[in-house]
């Protein structure tokens, strides 16, 4: 196996990353740096009066009327219906949220900048607030735009038949549920630094970005520049989870400034700036009506969908990703026929909404899984037997849902199986029972999902995005003295994808992956990607290297084989050694041959080199679809509204394992960002749109103390239709936990008549739902 596809090796980048030796945004020196601070909106809602700027102070501060060659933000779509709404970098003329940037301030430090800042005054006429969707969806609600009729972005129906489920169902299950606000949380924050390069004529900008080439030309378009004036570097990045996939608003006032007084310019997120003014996510209601018969077998599903957008369509993912992702994906693995849903993307008075480690999926996971064990209970079953008999069977694959899904391959029942068995379901039951005779609640939830990974062209433009991912390319390089160079327009930022793409290239080149040199994030040095979102990068940039490393052996061995005298096709590679019989050449000849001795190798030798460029996309466009099934089990406090876990345990597959160690890490990672969601995370605000979440006091986050220890298997189904059957697998492991979690501790209170039906599960919500539930007159007297 060596360090190829399948080998549990270790991080190639967490040599730097643990010993401080790696290059952050904040870690960049420059002559001359200025250090940036924004005078933010203490106003959820109102119109800009004036900005008055200390006299001292003009050549210091900045504001939408300096930058009045910049275009607003104004992602578009082209799904019907589809309103756009104009972001400026600095507020021109109305605030939307608190926190919104009005003016940047520069000064030799941050502390110099911040102090400049509170002597910048602005005026602002206050106008009504929208705080929560449901009020902003009203006819006479203030617009938040002027020039829209109402406050929604898009509203978009699927309109299937309901007819036979209507008429047949024996049980009709309606809830409605609620997932929090939430905000990312990385460990590094937004980051930008910018300064223009007058050897190169061009503006060069080092950002903390997932995306880099598509933050190039967002930058480009913006600041009506021609590409090939901008230059994007992304750097270590400490995290992203999203929140880094879009353009920020920083990146744009920072450049314009930078270009401005010819000085490089830097901006960093605070905790603070980021928990108020990031981009939020996550927050959905569902109005979820369930068709099913008498042993709980599903036949049908209505739902609405409203999601709280915030004030802003971001770009270039737009405001209606989440929706159109929530509307299609809410049948989730399970078959049936019969599905009709209506999406509400909502404009209030808060940040814009980003894409969030699986985007939607965690809602819609939530609501289904949640909705399944309703069922259950209402049919009197267990609800691992539900939900296995409506999972769609491994026999039916490949299979095409009812919203379009293509799912590829794999066997979800065998995932709840295994679940069940890892967790021991029947020896729960008793233990379960026994524990409720001493005045102790244990529960056990299972949360079944699929991950679409990997999505393409069609998928992207379906959703009406102004840029939609094409081909992925790679570049891979036999270098003068025999080591290998990948670079990928791709970026790593805590996933691993330097390890896992070197692993590609070990797999084809036979070189220890300590001999691989990968070089990602650079639009000046990697070819074109649209960068690292929708569990693609293994996908696609792995698919990418893997095509260029096959063309690269093929030179390879036509090189080698004018050293070795024979013909190409009997050499074979092994440990970075070229083999025909008994004789063998090292790739440093072979790269010493092309490079620096030419007049070794024939004159009709291939002129092509050892340098390949390879694009690629999978064989089909729809995705690959990853799935697991979770299953927790709590013990809740009915006194203090505590949860603690007895157990949890992660069943997942997806695909070829590449490197299981990373995968493992990824899993565990996300299932503790899912057990945050399900748990502990909520943006929340005042009537007056005031954040009440501005520290880490106040928005809870999750900590060793809080987690379980998770027990993880895996099984592999490779895809038929990817490079080595890999499927992208970074989102899936955060879907799950709030379906699983909500669902044991609804198992946990049934004796007390509680059923939660809200994210995040806080103690007082507990607390709440069990002094306000209908008990049953033996276990409330």
């Amino acid at each position: 196996m060596g360090t190829g596809i399948g080998a549990r090796v270790a991080r190639k980048e967490d040599a730097r990353l643990l010993s401080g030796q790696a290059k952050f945004v904040r870690d960049l020196k420059f002559p001359r740096l200025l250090e940036a601070a924004y005078v933010r909106s203490p106003l959820a809602h109102g119109r800009l009066k004036s900005v008055t700027i200390p006299e001292k102070y003009k050549d210091r501060v900045f504001t939408a009327s300096n930058l009045s060659d910049v275009l607003p933000i104004r992602p578009e779509s082209t799904l019907p219906g589809y309103k756009a709404s104009q972001q400026y970098p600095l507020v021109k003329d109305k605030v939307r949220f608190v926190g919104e940037c009005i003016a940047i301030c520069v000064a030799p430090t941050r502390a110099e900048a911040e102090d400049i800042a509170e002597q910048v005054i602005v005026d602002i006429d206050p106008l009504p607030p929208l705080v929560n969707a449901s009020d902003a969806k009203t006819r006479d609600a203030p617009r938040l735009h002027d020039d829209w009729d109402d406050n929604l972005f898009l509203t978009t129906a699927f309109d299937g038949d309901l007819e036979f489920a209507e008429k047949n169902a024996t049980v009709v299950i309606e809830r409605e549920y609620n997932t929090a606000r939430q905000c990312m949380n990385p460990m590094e924050g937004k980051g930008t630094l910018s300064y223009w390069d007058d050897k190169a004529g061009q503006l060069v900008v080092y950002t903390s970005t997932q995306v880099p080439h598509l933050i190039r030309t967002g930058i480009a378009q913006y600041l009506q520049m021609d590409q090939g004036q901008v230059r994007v570097i992304a750097p270590d990045v400490g995290g992203g989870f999203g929140y880094k996939c879009v353009l920020q608003p920083e990146e744009l006032s920072v450049s314009w400034v930078a270009r401005k007084l010819k000085r490089p310019v830097r901006w960093v997120e605070d905790r603070r700036e980021h928990l108020v003014a990031g981009a939020n996510t996550r927050q959905h209601h569902y109005k979820l009506k369930a068709y099913a018969d008498d042993r709980g077998k599903l036949l049908g599903i209505d739902a609405e969908i409203t999601v709280d957008i915030g004030a802003y369509s971001v770009w270039p993912f737009t405001a209606c990703l989440e929706a159109a992702q929530a509307g299609g994906n809410l049948p989730g693995p399970y078959a049936l026929e019969g599905y009709r849903c209506k999406t509400y993307s909502v404009a209030t008075n808060k940040p814009g909404f980003t894409p969030y480690r699986g985007v939607a999926r965690p809602g819609v996971c939530f609501a289904m899984e949640l909705t399944i064990d309703a069922i259950a209970r209402a049919v009197g079953r267990e609800p691992a037997d539900v939900r296995r008999e409506n999972l769609v069977p491994g026999s039916a694959m490949p299979y095409t849902n009812v919203t379009g899904k293509f799912y590829d391959s794999g066997d979800y029942q065998h995932s709840v199986t295994e679940a069940a068995r890892a967790i021991g379901l029947e020896d729960f039951r008793k233990r379960q029972k026994e524990a409720r005779t001493q005045g102790r609640f244990l529960g056990l939830g299972f949360g079944t999902f699929t991950e679409q990974s990997a999505h393409g062209t069609k998928v992207f433009a379906a959703w009406g995005l102004p840029l939609v991912p094409g081909y992925e390319q790679a570049m891979v390089k036999l270098t003068p003295s025999g080591s290998v160079e990948v670079r990928s327009g791709n970026h790593s930022f805590g996933q691993g994808l330097e390890t896992t793409i070197a692993q590609v290239a070990s797999e084809w080149l036979t070189v220890d992956i300590d001999k691989i040199n990968v070089l990602m994030g650079d639009t000046g040095m990697t070819p074109y990607s649209t960068g690292a979102y929708a569990s693609r990068g293994m996908v696609m940039a792995g698919g990418a290297v893997s095509k260029a490393a096959e063309e690269l052996v093929k030179r390879i061995k036509i090189h080698a084989s004018h050293l070795l005298q024979c013909d190409a096709k009997d050499v074979a590679l092994k440990d970075g050694k070229a083999l025909s019989g008994a004789a063998s050449v090292d790739f440093a000849d072979i790269a010493r041959a092309w490079y620096l001795r030419p007049d070794q190798l024939d004159e009709d030798v291939d002129t092509a080199g050892l340098e390949v460029t390879q694009g690629y996309k999978p064989d089909i466009d729809t995705g690959v679809f990853t799935y697991a099934t979770h299953a927790a089990i709590v013990e809740v406090d009915p006194e203090t509204g505590k949860v603690s876990f007895e157990d949890y345990y992660v069943f997942e597959d997806c695909g070829r394992r590449v490197n299981p160690l990373i995968l493992e890490g990824q899993t565990y990672g996300g299932a503790a960002q899912g057990i945050g969601t399900a748990l502990f995370e909520e943006v929340l605000y005042d009537p007056s749109g005031q954040p009440l979440t501005s520290t880490l006091a106040d928005y809870i986050l999750p900590g060793p103390a809080e987690l379980p220890h998770f027990r993880l298997e895996h099984s592999e189904t490779p895809s038929p239709y990817t490079r080595h059957g890999i499927k992208g697998v970074g989102e899936g492991a955060a879907i799950a936990p709030g379906g699983a979690v909500l669902n044991a501790i609804n198992d946990a209170l049934e004796p007390l008549g509680v059923e939660l039906n809200e994210l995040p599960a806080t103690p007082h919500k507990i607390l709440s739902a069990i002094m306000d539930a209908d008990r049953p007159e033996e276990v409330a007297g």
